[in-house]
């Protein structure tokens, strides 16, 4: 631009290149042709090329040229030939001021077209190349109205208004013989469909020439077309622009930037010789007519660019929110160094408001024993496994050694002078089964005081009294479960009834279920149905169940009090039960034979348990 500016003031004021010492005709500066991109008019269209000299007022400006005796002339140079052409003006083609009107362009127009100012000691010329684009040549989406010229744009806050002016319309006005008019079109922002004015909404409304958004929403962003009409010369004549309708955050809205990470002073943890990553993210608002922002990293005070050092690089990325940039930047350090750790690292932000910065710092990272941990990690996920495996497998023996070590010694606790109380049907299996497993185990292995009606109760008693007795003074009530236990004998279903209302109402009396036989659940009553659910069931097996170490005895052993006496105490306690039973025998035998009959009868059993 300054060159530009240079080599234009010689031209203009007659400097070495102005005018040979031999002619009168003035040496005309050459610009050749304009860097700007070529003017696109739409075949059919009003368009004019404006001359690139006076692009630059504070240089040189149409009324100066004209008060300093200066002409503007225009020539052509058609594509496919090599000389010059003068312009012939015309109703078409006329001049207005700086600028070549073409009204209208055709096909044909397309070409180069130079402008030359000059007077009797200076000359200057530039070119500017014009471009008709074919109705077939130009862009058009949904309906839309073609246009050549590339879209302008216009930003809108939300929630605010602003009114939208044709592009191109104060020119229109100065050729027409009448006041143009304007044909607003709107399509929305995936170019679907374009609609005309009227639009759908109240907030946007034509004023005349002008489109008036009165409140910018969201769904008003998009591409506006305008297509002016006006008459010359009793011609109509129409041109067609755009205009890129962007919504922004409003103005009213804080416009400073502000870092969203790290906080003031932080501190990174890192390795020597290890490469790191310190990461800087920022909000960076949108100001009109300002957009220049920028985040960066500064390593003692200087940029990454301004360091000698090749371990420091940086790399930026951003994200648009309605023109708002998130903005990230990333200081990568290769190699990091025991010095890098005395450095003071500053991450900043900056707009046309303001600008914020954050210094963070590093320092040497502990290193942990991650051998050592993982060594620990492994040791305890294997030992847990195994234990795991340990309980799944051994858990009755590992629950019957807890019971042992830690378990309450019910005897000591209530007055109950039975530990089990046996619940049978009355027929040889069962009873074979009862006697000679059951009490033979329970009182002489494992030293448990056992009560089993037929042989423990007196004679002359009430069978239902003495039973409900029996169950009362138990502490658990071992129920043998067989397909007899449902068809056969009340006194079972009185034994069973009884100890399952003693566990309902006072809980000081447990019920145990020993499956003898497989039942069928339909072929049970219904207070045996109920306590197959929400009771224990211990499975007989045969003759797998037979060793005093298998399955069948340790869940037993969970199920009954536990017992901590000594060997002494046991062996006490089986032969006071023994005695008593040799007693109750000899009493037996003391009585009559009447008493027995009239008072142990099933008739004396109610018959609502049966």
């Amino acid at each position: 631009m300054a060159s530009f500016i240079l080599l234009f003031l010689l031209a203009v004021t007659g400097g070495a290149v102005s005018q040979s010492n031999d002619s009168t005709e003035p040496m005309c500066y050459d610009w050749g042709e304009s860097s700007q991109a070529a003017v696109l008019v739409l075949d059919g269209e009003a368009g004019w090329v404006s001359c690139p000299l006076f692009s630059h007022p504070a240089v040189y400006n149409y009324t100066t040229a004209q008060s300093a005796g200066h002409d503007l002339v225009w020539y052509r140079l058609l594509d496919g030939h090599d000389l010059e052409q003068p312009i012939h003006y015309s109703v078409r083609v006329s001049r207005e001021r700086e600028r070549l009107w073409l009204q209208p362009a055709i096909a044909n127009d397309t070409g180069q077209y130079i402008c030359m100012l000059r007077n009797k000691s200076s000359c200057s010329r530039i070119a500017v190349r014009l471009q008709v684009l074919l109705r077939d040549q130009a862009v058009r989406s949904a309906g839309c109205p073609q246009v050549a010229m590339a879209a302008t744009e216009a930003l809108i806050g939300f929630q605010q208004g602003k009114t939208l002016t044709c592009p191109n319309l104060q020119d229109a006005s100065k050729m027409a013989d009448s006041d143009p008019t304007v044909n607003w079109t709107y399509v929305n922002q995936d170019m679907s469909r374009c609609d005309p004015y009227p639009f759908w909404d109240n907030h946007r409304e034509q004023v005349r020439t002008d489109l008036q958004i009165h409140n910018m929403l969201i769904p008003y962003e998009g591409l506006y077309f305008c297509t002016v009409w006006y008459r010359r010369r009793g011609g109509s004549l129409s041109f067609t622009r755009s205009i890129k309708v962007s919504g922004i955050y409003p103005t009213t809205l804080p416009k400073d930037p502000i870092i969203l990470h790290p906080t003031n002073g932080k501190v990174f943890p890192v390795r020597t010789n290890s490469d790191v990553h310190l990461t800087c993210r920022g909000q960076l608002p949108f100001i009109i007519d300002k957009p220049e922002r920028e985040i960066w990293w500064t390593v003692d005070g200087k940029r990454v660019e301004q360091l000698n050092d090749g371990r420091f690089s940086q790399t930026n990325s951003t994200t648009d929110d309605h023109r708002d940039l998130k903005a990230v930047t990333i200081l990568k350090i290769t190699d990091v160094q025991s010095e890098d750790l005395q450095r003071n690292f500053t991450c900043s932000v900056k707009n046309a408001r303001g600008s914020m910065a954050r210094w963070v710092q590093l320092e040497e990272e502990v290193s942990l024993p991650s051998v050592e941990l993982g060594c620990g990690l492994g040791v305890t996920l294997v030992l847990m496994l195994l234990l795991f495996v340990v309980y799944h497998v051994f858990w009755l023996e590992l629950l019957l050694l807890y019971r042992s070590w830690f378990g309450t010694d019910e005897r000591h606790t209530d007055d109950k002078e039975f530990d089990v109380y046996i619940s049978y049907a009355r027929n040889s299996e069962e009873e074979q089964f009862v006697l000679s497993t059951l009490r033979s185990v329970l009182e002489n292995e494992l030293g448990y005081s056992v009560c089993i009606f037929d042989r423990d109760s007196l004679p002359g008693g009430t069978i239902t009294d003495e039973t409900l007795s029996f169950v009362a003074r138990s502490r658990r009530l071992l129920v043998v479960v067989s397909p007899g236990y449902a068809s056969r004998g009340s006194q079972a279903l009185l034994e069973l009834k009884a100890g399952i209302d003693s566990m309902a109402l006072g809980g000081h009396l447990r019920v145990i279920l020993v499956q003898y036989r497989p039942v069928q659940r339909q072929s049970l009553v219904r207070e045996l149905r109920r306590a197959r659910v929400a009771l224990a069931l211990v499975r007989w097996k045969g003759d797998k169940s037979k060793e005093l170490t298998s399955r069948f005895w340790k869940q037993l052993r969970v199920e009954l009090p536990v017992r901590r006496a000594g060997r002494e105490q046991q062996e006490g306690s089986s032969k006071e039960a023994a005695l008593m039973r040799l007693i109750s025998q000899n009493s037996t035998n003391s009585q009559t034979g009447l008493i027995s009959n009239t008072t142990k009868t099933p008739q004396n059993i109610p018959n609502s348990a049966a």
